[in-house]
Formats: C-alpha cells, sequence, structure tokens
C-alpha cells in the first residue's frame, strides 16, 4: 500500500492538520484518516496511501474513486454516507503497474485496549500487559489482523513499520491512549510471521529513532534486528503430571541439582553450527538425565544481539532467541525436560540492559527505561544502561516479564543475575559518580521495592517456583520472607564459599594447613541464607582456567583434587551448581564460540570424573541427610574440624531418617589408621569413596565399610579406624550390622 503516485486537480486547501500528517507529526491520525461523518448526511474519507495510482472504495459491488490531494499520498472522498458499506470500509488499490490490493481501512477499528488494562498498566501492576502490549493477533468484528501497541509517553507520533509497508512510517501511525503513554493500532489482514519495528518521533526534540518492540516474543536472527509477529502457541503441553508435583514441592528440604550450561556451546551440529530447542532437548535430557541432576539452568535465553555477552545483554525480554528456533520450539524443550523429571531454571536479567540503538536505550527519543543521568542510570564497567525502577511502566515490563517466562514456558524458576549490581547505587562506581538516596544512603530503594514485590509476586501466583539471587555481598536477609524484612528470594548464590573453597584447592597441599579456615568458615554463616553452592561459568572463563587447571600436583593429583572438590561440593549444606564441561573434566577454558570438548570422554580419567558426577547426585538424591536440612543447623555438625596439621575435616550431615559421616584428606598422604569419633556402636558402610578405581583412583579404601570400637574419641563414646585414600573423600552410614 506504500509508494507515489499522479496528481489530481484539487481545489480544496491542505488544513494544518492534513499538512501534521503528511509530514508524519500527527499525534492523531483518526482525526484525519478513516470515515468522518459529517452534516446534511454526508460523510468524508481519508487514507494515506503511497506508491498508488488509483485508490476506491468498494460498496456493494460498486466503487468509489478517491482524489488525491495535490503534492501528496493523502486520498480523499467526499459524498452521501447512504453511498458507503455498513461495515468497515475496504479499499482496492491500484499502484499502476498492474498489481491491485484490497485491503480494510486500519481507521475504522475502535481502540482496542480497555481502560482497566491501561490503568493496571500505569499502577505498575498488570502482570499479564504482554498479552496486549506488543504485537498480537486477533480477530475484531470478523476482520483478522495484528494489533500493535506500545508505550512511548514522549512521543510526537508513533507508527507501525515492516515489510508490509515499505518501512514507511507515514502508513500507519498509531493513536494514543489519552494520557497512559500507551500508543496503538489494530493492522487489518496482517499475519504472523511479518517482521516489524516502531517509528518514533520525539516531541521535544523532533528525532526520529526507528526501534524494536520492547515486547516482541520473537526476532530476526542476529544481527538482524527487527521483531516477527508471532501466532498464537500451538504446543500442547505434556507436562500436567510435572506441573502439579511443583506446585506443592518442598524445595526447601528436597534435593537441588543444577546442571548450568550455555545452549549456543554446550554441543553444536556437524558443521559447527547452532541446534535447535527440540534436538537440545533430546540430547540435554539423555545426558542431565543419565547423570541424575534435578535442574538444568540456562544462562539467560532472552533474545540479544551479540553473542559474546552470553546473553547478558537482553533486548528481547519476552522472546527465546531465535538462534535456536521458535518460541514453540522452547516450549517443546521446556516440555521435554518436565517429561523427563528435570526442571528448568532461566537467568534472567533485570539489572541493566544494552545501549544499542535499535531496542530499549533511549526508546522514544528520552531515558525512558533508563535514568537520565548516568550517575543513576549507567554502568560504565559493562556499558549498560540501568532500568528506572522508579517508574511504573519500566517495573510493570520487568515484572510481566517474569511472570511470561513463568506462565507461557512453564519455566520452574528464575535465576536473577547480579543483584549486588541492583541493591547499591554505588556499585562499581567511584566517588563522585553516583547519587545518593532520599536519606543520603548507598541502598537503591526503588531496586529494593522492585525485588521484593517480584518475590511476592512470583511465590503468590506460582507456588514451587524458586527465585535464585546471584548476590556477592553481606547484604542481610536476602532469602527471608519479605513479611520478615527480607528480599524474599527462594535461595542464594555462596559466592563466598565458592571463592574460599577455590582458593584452598588451588594451593599446593604442602601448605593446604596455614589455610585450613578457608573450609572452616563458610561454618559461621551457613545457615543465615538458603544458599546455592555454584561452580558456575563465571569460574572458568576470562583466564581464570577450568576447574581441572586450577587443580595443582601432577597430572594424577589434578584429577584427585577434582574429584574431592566435587564430592565435598556434594555433602557441604547448600544446593549445588555445576557449569557444563565440569562434569567430565573440561580442560581449557570455556569458549561461547565453540562446543564442549567432548572427545575427552574417550580417555579413562575423564570418564571417571562422570561416573563420580553421576554417583555423587545418586548419593545426594538419595541419603535425606545430604539435603533435608540444608538450611538449618540441625542438619550439619562437626567431628574434627581443628586437624589443619593433616588438612583432614570430618563432619556429619543429619535427616530425620539418619546421618551420614563424612572424612575428606586433602593431602596426597595416604592415612591408615585414621581414628573418627562416633555416637552410635555397630559397622560403618562407606557408600562413597572418591578414590575408587571406578572414578581413576588408587584403589585404597575399607573394604565396604569397617565396625565400630568402644573407644571414645573427638568426644564421642565410640570410634573407627579408617584408611583415608590420598586426596580423597569417604562417606559412611552407621548400620546395626553389616
Amino acid at each position: 500500500m506504500c509508494g507515489g503516485g499522479t496528481a489530481v486537480p484539487w481545489s480544496r486547501p491542505i488544513t494544518p492538520e492534513i499538512k501534521k500528517l503528511v509530514e508524519a507529526r500527527h499525534h492523531d491520525p483518526f482525526a484525519v484518516l478513516g470515515h468522518h461523518p459529517g452534516t446534511a448526511g454526508e460523510s468524508v474519507v481519508r487514507a494515506f496511501a503511497p506508491d498508488t495510482a488509483r485508490l476506491a472504495i468498494l460498496s456493494g459491488g460498486q466503487r468509489l474513486p478517491m482524489e488525491r490531494h495535490p503534492g501528496t499520498d493523502l486520498f480523499e472522498w467526499r459524498g452521501k454516507t447512504a453511498l458507503l458499506p455498513g461495515g468497515h470500509l475496504e479499499f482496492e488499490r491500484d499502484n499502476g503497474r498492474g498489481e491491485q490490493q484490497r485491503y480494510f481501512d486500519p481507521y475504522g477499528f475502535p481502540p482496542q485496549l480497555s481502560d482497566y488494562d491501561l490503568h493496571l498498566f500505569g499502577e505498575g501492576h498488570h502482570w499479564h500487559v504482554y498479552r496486549h502490549l506488543g504485537a498480537t493477533p486477533r480477530v475484531v468484528d470478523g476482520v483478522p489482523g495484528v494489533l500493535f501497541a506500545t508505550w512511548a509517553p514522549n512521543a510526537e507520533r508513533a507508527s507501525v513499520v515492516g515489510d508490509f509497508n515499505a518501512w514507511d512510517g507515514r502508513c500507519h501511525p498509531m493513536r494514543v491512549r489519552g494520557g497512559s503513554g500507551v500508543w496503538e493500532l489494530f493492522i487489518p489482514g496482517l499475519t504472523p510471521g511479518a517482521c516489524y519495528k516502531y517509528e518514533l518521533r520525539n516531541r521535544a526534540t523532533g528525532e526520529v529513532v526507528l526501534k524494536t518492540d520492547p515486547y516482541g516474543q520473537r526476532f530476526e536472527m542476529r544481527p538482524a534486528t527487527a521483531a516477527i509477529v508471532e501466532a498464537r502457541s500451538g504446543h500442547a503441553w505434556q507436562d500436567g503430571a510435572w506441573m502439579a508435583r511443583r506446585a506443592g514441592s518442598d524445595w526447601l528440604h528436597q534435593p537441588l541439582s543444577i546442571y548450568e550450561l550455555h545452549l549456543g556451546s554446550w554441543q553444536r551440529d556437524s558443521g559447527g553450527g547452532f541446534l535447535n530447542y527440540r534436538e537440545l532437548a533430546q540430547r540435554l535430557v539423555e545426558h542431565v538425565g543419565g547423570l541424575g541432576f534435578t535442574h538444568i539452568e540456562l544462562l539467560p535465553v532472552t533474545e540479544h544481539p551479540l553473542d559474546a555477552s552470553w546473553g547478558y545483554q537482553s533486548t528481547g525480554f519476552f522472546a527465546p532467541t531465535s538462534r535456536f528456533g521458535t518460541p514453540d520450539d522452547f516450549r517443546y524443550f521446556v516440555d521435554l525436560c518436565h517429561q523427563a523429571g528435570i526442571g528448568v531454571l532461566l537467568d534472567w536479567v533485570p539489572g541493566h540492559f544494552p545501549k544499542d540503538r535499535h531496542a530499549l536505550a533511549r526508546f522514544d527519543g528520552s531515558a525512558l527505561y533508563e535514568h537520565e543521568d548516568p550517575r543513576l542510570g549507567e554502568h560504565r564497567e559493562w556499558g549498560t544502561y540501568i532500568f528506572n525502577y522508579g517508574r511504573n511502566e519500566v517495573r510493570n515490563f520487568l515484572l510481566a516479564s517474569a511472570m511470561y517466562w513463568l506462565e507461557e514456558f512453564h519455566i520452574d524458576g528464575l535465576r536473577v543475575d547480579a543483584v549486588a549490581s541492583m541493591l547499591y547505587r554505588d556499585y562499581s562506581r567511584p566517588a563522585g559518580e553516583w547519587l545518593p538516596n532520599i536519606h543520603g544512603g548507598r541502598e537503591n530503594l526503588e531496586a529494593i521495592a522492585f525485588l521484593r514485590e517480584l518475590n511476592e509476586v512470583v511465590h503468590a501466583r506460582h507456588p514451587g517456583a524458586m527465585v535464585i539471587a546471584e548476590e556477592s555481598t553481606a547484604w542481610p536477609m536476602v532469602s527471608r520472607p519479605v513479611w520478615l524484612g527480607g528480599l524474599g528470594f527462594s535461595m542464594k548464590w555462596n559466592m563466598g564459599w565458592m571463592h574460599d573453597t577455590l582458593e584452598y584447592m588451588s594451593r599446593d597441599p604442602l601448605y593446604r594447613s596455614h589455610h585450613h579456615s578457608l573450609l572452616t568458615f563458610s561454618l559461621l554463616y551457613a545457615f543465615n541464607e538458603n544458599f546455592v553452592l555454584p561452580f558456575s561459568h563465571d569460574e572458568v572463563v576470562h583466564l581464570k582456567r577450568s576447574l581441572l587447571d586450577k587443580m595443582p600436583g601432577d597430572a594424577w593429583q589434578r584429577f584427585a583434587n577434582l574429584r574431592l572438590l566435587y564430592a565435598y561440593l556434594f555433602t557441604h549444606p547448600g544446593k549445588k551448581l555445576l557449569f557444563m564441561g565440569g562434569e567430565f573434566a573440561q580442560g581449557r577454558e570455556w569458549n561461547h564460540d565453540t562446543a564442549l570438548d567432548w572427545q575427552l570422554l574417550e580417555l579413562p580419567a575423564h570418564q571417571g570424573i562422570q561416573r563420580l558426577i553421576s554417583d555423587l547426585n545418586r548419593l545426594y538424591r538419595g541419603q535425606p541427610a545430604l539435603h533435608q536440612h540444608d538450611f538449618d543447623a540441625r542438619g550439619f555438625s562437626w567431628v574434627d574440624c581443628e586437624d589443619a596439621a593433616r588438612s583432614v575435616l570430618s563432619f556429619r550431615r543429619h535427616s530425620d531418617a539418619g546421618d551420614v559421616l563424612v572424612i575428606c584428606n586433602f593431602t596426597p598422604v595416604p592415612r591408615p589408621g585414621y581414628r573418627v569419633g562416633v555416637d552410635r556402636s555397630g559397622f560403618y558402610r562407606e557408600l562413597l569413596n572418591t578414590d575408587s578405581r571406578h572414578y581413576g583412583g588408587s584403589d585404597m579404601g575399607n573394604g565396604g565399610g569397617v565396625s565400630s570400637r568402644p573407644e571414645a574419641w573427638n568426644d564421642r563414646p565410640h570410634s573407627i579406624e579408617l584408611t583415608l585414600p590420598p586426596l580423597a573423600m569417604v562417606v559412611l552410614r552407621h548400620e546395626e550390622h553389616p
């Protein structure tokens, strides 16, 4: 419907309203375009139609020719109202090259967004606003089409542009809905699959910007950036049993073992290209299910322009990235995981967004989603903008994004990235480059209120879903309920435990005795929060080396240290997280551009690590003592935390169903005859020995278990005598008889 035409003699002058329309400056195109009844049974009909030689109204088999305003692409018809059809106007367009098109007039349809929806959005409480803003296929008065709606309060004019109108912002200007700042337009005849953006003219400066849809649910493959009108989902969910169980789950007292991965570099196809969500699902279910993980956690799959950001600089907060397929392909991915008993967590980034000109940055020509003042609105370290959590509509945008992933894709929880950067106004900022809050403090009060609301809404509307904070400071009560004064998160990453443990394990065992407190310190605060113990992607990139490469010693000792590290992870209080590649001892740092080194599984040492991970998951899930009281001091007690001279730790994990005993030898020196105090007499069966030849160890152990003696030790009435293998852990359970 768009392009040039020929002039027809015209006697009426161009009014200021028409001039604004043809110059693409009019804030209310419905005041000019469409059908306008007059007096004495007369009407006027106007349509803007570039690349048009002739335009006519179709009425009862008749064609009512329209005349062109001189020097413009605006066509007009004036005549008796009775000549017009009773329903929506339909135009016939001829471009003068033998091509004709029929279409309904977009400017004859009434507003589609309800005042109530706009009111909720303005309050910041419309959790399902994604069903209204963005591009929504719908049928209006029997006419199919697409409703477009976007929030741009500082725009003088907003238009929908795309292939369907030659990306001409004059063709489909939108109507603004009062003082809401929301613009909308129903375009009849448009179908899913159309590419589109918004063209916005700033009211103050006249600047015209071309933006992709903040609420877009599908996007072109990068480097293209247009949104794509997405059809209603055709996926038939098969995970009803999983969702019912999840609603009644008690994750505080259940095993949670997370396999963290980046979909683009977990595996690739034979040509090095991306796999589809469906193929990834098939492979992941087999791999992750076989290893016994309870959940996977995906690095952000929200649409993003730059591969190297790993998804942490998102531009599409309502769209699974098109790198791996369509939204329904992603639904299939989640569904298949659920059917296999595997939960799916999503990394979600409400803390910042990139400065890419096509997306949220200065969306309507003003600092809309961000702050105008860079001391509030810019992360210099990351080159990104900070959301303005004080604006209701911005807060609603993020809350609706969270709801979207949980409801539309059945995601089981969100891991919220970079929470510390949200909590503090001076995060990574020198003095003079940040502004205090209204009380003069460094806390970001608006972000705190947003996080609390996020957690309240998620937990109220989606029982069993988790919200996990990546929070690296000593902020109190991160994982305590809002009604107690906490932030309300389900859990928090224990970054301190991770750093201390890796620092200790990277040291030569000869010197570990001088750093024993790095291992014991974590138990002073282990139950202050609901902790996840993360060995994540952040620890194996940017010259930090792989986990295997962090371990000291020769090749045998490095693998032995890694086995001990993993066993310590699975027996320490807290839920578990391991980044992909760790399960088979990836030797090099993670590279987002290539697949993992799966060929390493041809080597016995790497096979042994994978078998150990599988057995650790089985042990962790099968022994309530290792997970029932992860967040409660009742679940842990030291046997001996003071044997620094020999770098040995011994502790018990407790549950209502019984205990397990854990002894760790952090040196390469075997320790025969090592005595450990126990409370009960009987036989102590060896459940796990990381030095087993099954895992690549030297196979030094205790023959399946040992019997106690009535000899007091470690302030306990009985004791057992063990052979502690080098750089290894043994886990035992009491039995009355062998």
